[in-house]
């Protein structure tokens, strides 16, 4: 992220385009991706990534590395222009519950977020290269959370099987995920 803080004081310090952009193609993308993820339509995640990237644009001097990462300013930034635009058009009272609300430090970062999708799709689509059997318990461990004694129970099959063709699954998975960089 040292590329990142770089950027910021380069904007800061002499408003250099070219920062802002590399700044602006990192970040934009993980950021609408963030806000829709939270409950913003696609139209209101564009608009408040738009806001927000002007935001840090303008108010780049006021970042302080000592005090937040670049990931974690930048998405406090979307965060508290995504409140203010849902206030401007008075909704429905904001739910504090709500868990775009909360301490973003408590959360993982948007980018955390946004890698974490990706890795996901990864390991759908890897799971999907599965031996029917092995695809089938991997669903009923994974996906429906079921333990090893269920599984055994519903399908009729000995609990050391279940294991066994467990572990060779998720061996396959890892040797197929160990080429991949995430």
């Amino acid at each position: 992220m040292k590329h990142m803080t770089d950027c910021i004081r380069a904007i800061a310090e002499r408003k250099d385009r070219q920062a802002f952009e590399d700044l602006f193609r990192f970040y934009a993308p993980r950021l609408k991706a963030v806000l829709i993820k939270g409950g913003a339509g696609v139209q209101e995640a564009e608009e408040v990534m738009q806001e927000a990237m002007v935001l840090v644009w303008r108010k780049a001097e006021q970042f302080d590395p000592a005090k937040a990462s670049p990931s974690t300013w930048i998405y406090t930034i979307a965060r508290n222009r995504r409140i203010d635009l849902l206030r401007r058009e008075k909704r429905a009272p904001l739910d504090p519950e709500d868990p775009f609300f909360q301490n973003i430090s408590a959360q993982p970062d948007g980018e955390q977020v946004y890698t974490e999708g990706e890795r996901a799709q990864i390991i759908r689509e890897y799971t999907k290269t599965l031996p029917e059997e092995q695809l089938l318990l991997v669903q009923k461990a994974f996906y429906e959370e079921m333990t090893h004694q269920a599984i055994a129970a519903e399908l009729d099959m000995p609990l050391g099987t279940v294991k066994s063709r467990l572990r060779i699954a998720m061996r396959r998975l890892r040797e197929q995920l160990s080429g991949e960089e995430l």
